[in-house]
């Protein structure tokens, strides 16, 4: 129902002797629960042997009591998934376990690996086997496995190989690990407990645990905790910085603190930057909830059109398992947000969204406005244009199925015009780059910015598909490998290779 792009995973670790990790790691993924509601699972060590529990749902719907004290331990780790390789199913819930010749791990894990189908056809060639269709167990099975003596050179061997965005939770039975892909492309932060230790994909789950925010993980660092102490040591080569400018935008909670900065501001600033760049006579400002808010509430600042919450959003659809008949599917964006008339009849609004991607569920607002009384409608995107789909770990639709993508011309200029018309407003204004950045205060080339470009910060098949392995296994055989889009090659994707 929703017209955004599909969340990212939640993963979160924590080392705390004498404490209930499983409960600490329980409210951890209920703070992440944002970025993920397909599954979710925790595992726990106690020092000799791994615990796991995973299952389908939210947070609250796959742990109770009885299955937190069936976790015991002094280190866990934990994950909250939304599929973005391998599908919806019990089999790919995560932290993944696997044993191999360094004993048993558990990992979890936000991002995709690009040449992840690639890596796995060449380890089964090897003997390797797989129980699941996701590109974490490639990880999971390669780090479990790696040559070498220490985890350093473990970790070594797996970052020369790994093609991708990775932010990963891992757990042995005597130590918990963090670690960043060379890129930093989904976030991963770290916190003090006490005399313990957390690991997090967002600074706001620190804060529902009293825990203190130390500071963000390097790209390419690994950090591993055990009772010996912390060790930090780097994996990965540097290389060129590319941040998922989208956490900054929509997929990260505003109370949360990533690049050094907290997100509320910056999202009031896209807000601001959106009203100078295309203002309009308008009466009332309001924000689809509730990712927009911030932004909507920048937007009548800067513009002293005053803000009113026009929408009431439902924030328990989409949550259940339950599926709508035909009648309730028809009423569609209706389940989620219900317009106040008081606020809209007879008025111009400006309504202010985080993003548009197939052009479905922006048209349904608008007429939801306008059959609540409102005369105009100027919709305002706090983001450019989506012209190309994501493969870092964010399920953001095919490149033909983008509206933006559709409307553009050859030399990637979108007819906005065409989009305005097609979701039925009056006007309609996306985010510049220039001022996303002005927004963000960061230059534009510690992001990853493909989506709204083109181009990419590495290489990548020209036809990735998320249920790749699935497909493969379906046919009996693998086939043979993916054609792939190169820096000097780019007919369709283009790369910013480094």
């Amino acid at each position: 129902m929703q017209d955004s792009p599909r969340e990212a995973c939640g993963v979160f670790g924590v080392f705390a002797p004498g404490e209930d990790v499983a409960r600490l790691t329980f409210y951890g993924l209920y703070a992440l629960q944002h970025r993920g509601q397909e599954s979710a699972g925790i595992a726990t060590s106690d020092g000799r042997r791994l615990y796991f529990r995973t299952g389908m749902g939210l947070v609250a719907q796959v742990f109770d009591e009885e299955s937190l004290e069936s976790l015991p331990g002094k280190l866990a780790i934990g994950h909250t998934r939304y599929s973005t390789t391998g599908s919806s199913k019990i089999a790919n819930a995560q932290p993944i376990h696997v044993m191999g010749r360094h004993g048993e791990i558990a990992l979890a894990h936000n991002g995709n690996v690009v040449n992840a189908e690639i890596v796995r056809q060449g380890m089964e060639e090897e003997g390797y086997q797989f129980v699941t269709s996701s590109d974490s167990e490639v990880i999971a099975q390669m780090l479990a496995s790696a040559p070498g003596d220490t985890w350093q050179e473990h970790w070594r061997h797996c970052m020369k190989r790994l093609e991708g965005a990775y932010s990963l939770a891992v757990l042995t039975p005597d130590s918990l690990m963090a670690a960043r892909d060379p890129m930093g492309v989904r976030p991963l932060c770290l916190g003090r407990l006490g005399p313990g230790w957390v690991v997090a994909s967002e600074s706001c789950a620190l804060d529902h645990l009293g825990a203190d925010f130390i500071r963000e993980l390097e790209p390419g660092e690994v950090v591993r905790i055990s009772d010996a102490g912390v060790e930090t040591f780097q994996a990965g080569e540097p290389r060129k910085r590319s941040f998922c400018v989208f956490e900054n935008i929509y997929f990260a909670r505003p109370d949360s603190v990533m690049m050094g900065k907290l997100l509320y501001p910056q999202r009031m600033a896209m807000g601001a930057e959106l009203a100078r760049e295309y203002p309009v006579d308008a009466d009332v400002v309001i924000g689809v909830p509730d990712s927009a808010t911030a932004a909507a509430v920048g937007y009548a600042n800067e513009s002293a059109i005053p803000f009113r919450e026009g929408l009431v959003k439902n924030r328990y659809v989409g949550r259940t398992f339950i599926q709508p008949d035909q009648r309730i599917r028809e009423l569609g964006v209706n389940l989620k947000f219900n317009p106040l008339p008081e606020i809209l009849a007879g008025k111009r609004v400006v309504v202010v969204d985080d993003s548009i991607v197939r052009g479905t569920t922006t048209p349904r607002i608008v007429q939801m406005l306008r059959r609540a009384g409102a005369r105009e409608v100027h919709v305002r995107i706090c983001a450019p244009p989506i012209v190309s789909p994501c493969y870092f770990g964010v399920d953001m639709a095919t490149r033909w199925e983008l509206i933006a993508g559709q409307n553009s011309d050859s030399d990637g200029v979108v007819d906005v015009d065409a989009i305005a018309a097609h979701i039925g407003a009056d006007s309609l204004g996306y985010l510049s780059m220039d001022g996303l950045m002005k927004a963000v205060e960061t230059p534009e080339d510690n992001f990853c910015n493909a989506c709204f470009t083109g181009r990419y910060p590495v290489s990548v098949p020209l036809q990735m598909d998320k249920l790749a392995f699935e497909k493969a296994g379906d046919s009996g055989r693998r086939g043979e490998p993916l054609p792939v889009i190169s820096a000097l090659d780019s007919a369709f994707i283009r790369t910013d290779a480094s």
